[in-house]
């Protein structure tokens, strides 16, 4: 009687165990709904936060130059992104995929709109990691501001999408990717996009040199006004780059908009604590920069820290940061112009780095299977180095070989006039 029962009940179960391995990933509206908003709130920190955030941090001769190059990225990595780019990035490169996503994907092919993936449609997600390959060579843009030329820049940011951002995506967020397959703990960007445009700031800096006059010349912002605009947009626009990175409006999501913002606003106190103590008064562009290399250490860890493992490592960022840009620019009188390395580059590390002692203390959310604290941070640390080398290596190859065909920088005349007129025959106040 009892082996006729459990047949029947095996019998039973037959047609849902076949539907269960026939099911296809389902749409989720909440979750679509949040990740349409994600993308706005990415693409809304390129363009105008991260635009008008660098162009009042320039001299007025060149705000509308930092625009331009915001901008022109912006439409030219979109195309990119739509014709090889998604393929590379998160494409399925058969042997190869450990290290590339191949060219299957080549021109969205097999993105239809009915195509899903996970709870979202596929669409969705290829405009959402759109925005992150635009955001990252717009932020290498502040290494180089006041002296490249457009077209070099152009050049440059093709090149340096192709040949640096989309293997390090792949290799971290790709189903397959190598560093992705050893754990490494990268929630929203810490080695993909902070290390990496932070690493080819400083090499862009040290290539071109130094503008005229630095360091004996005072170069302040010239509206700081500006600045404070677009780095508030930059902080809301934050909760998609993290928030977002769940890719799914749940615990995960809602937990990283917490910690992002409590990393934040950390990194901001303790960076006008630190100017306070140092100089005597606090500055605004302290306090917008200190917010700025908070958000910017909190990202790798946003998905798998607690609230108080936010708070220690926004502190840590606004201190060390700080530390960082007086470093580079009074000691070693790097131009590195709007201070990326300084900001994202050291953020960039010490957040990755510190989300292998934080995950596991403070109200972390604990470690993949079988990961040790030890562990992680070795992996964390590879993932650093590996990250700083390509990074560092192809963005001086590509710019020595720019230089050679058609050169980098501005002649000292046209630095002089200033990159609004030289370049674009425009100015950006007639008043």
């Amino acid at each position: 009687m009892k082996t006729r029962l459990a047949l029947l009940a095996v019998l039973a179960l037959l047609p849902a165990l076949a539907f269960a391995a026939d099911a296809k990933p389902t749409l989720n509206s909440g979750d679509t709904a949040w990740m349409l908003t994600s993308t706005a709130l990415v693409l809304f920190m390129t363009l105008p936060g991260l635009a008008l955030f660098y162009a009042g941090l320039v001299r007025s001769k060149n705000v509308l130059s930092v625009l331009m190059q915001c901008f022109a990225i912006t439409a030219m990595i979109s195309i990119v992104w739509a014709l090889v780019g998604y393929s590379i990035a998160f494409g399925d490169g058969g042997a190869q995929n450990a290290w590339w996503g191949g060219l299957g994907k080549a021109f969205l092919d097999g993105v239809g709109a009915g195509t899903i993936k996970d709870t979202i449609p596929e669409s969705v997600f290829v405009m959402f990691q759109m925005t992150f390959a635009i955001i990252t060579p717009a932020l290498v843009v502040g290494g180089f501001a006041e002296r490249m030329k457009f077209s070099a820049m152009m050049w440059f940011s093709l090149l340096w999408v192709l040949l640096v951002y989309l293997p390090v995506c792949h290799w971290v967020w790709a189903p397959g990717g190598w560093l992705q397959k050893m754990n490494l703990m990268d929630f929203a960007g810490g080695t993909v996009v902070h290390i990496n445009a932070g690493v080819a700031a400083l090499v862009a800096a040290l290539v071109l040199g130094r503008r005229k006059g630095f360091p004996q010349t005072a170069m302040p912002p010239h509206n700081l006004t500006m600045t404070v605009a677009g780095a508030s947009m930059l902080w809301v626009g934050w909760f998609g780059f993290n928030a977002g990175s769940a890719v799914a409006a749940n615990t995960s999501a809602g937990m990283a908009m917490l910690v992002t913002h409590l990393g934040a606003a950390a990194g901001a106190f303790a960076w006008m604590a630190c100017e306070w103590v140092w100089f005597k008064k606090p500055s605004v562009l302290g306090i917008v920069t200190g917010m700025v290399a908070g958000l910017g250490t909190i990202t790798p860890a946003s998905g798998y820290v607690g609230p108080l493992g936010a708070l220690v490592i926004g502190l840590m960022a606004g201190v060390v940061c700080f530390g960082a840009t007086n470093f580079l620019k009074r000691v070693l009188h790097i131009d590195d112009s709007l201070d990326v390395f300084p900001v994202h580059g050291v953020g960039g590390i010490l957040g990755t780095f510190a989300v292998a002692i934080f995950a596991g203390t403070l109200g972390g959310l604990g470690y993949a299977e079988g990961m040790t604290m030890g562990k992680q941070i070795g992996v964390q640390l590879l993932g650093i180095g590996v990250t700083i080398v390509w990074s560092g290596v192809l963005t001086y190859v590509l710019l020595k070989i720019i230089d050679w065909v058609i050169g980098l920088r501005v002649s000292s005349e046209e630095e002089n006039e200033g990159l609004d007129t030289v370049l674009h025959n425009e100015t950006g106040y007639n008043l």
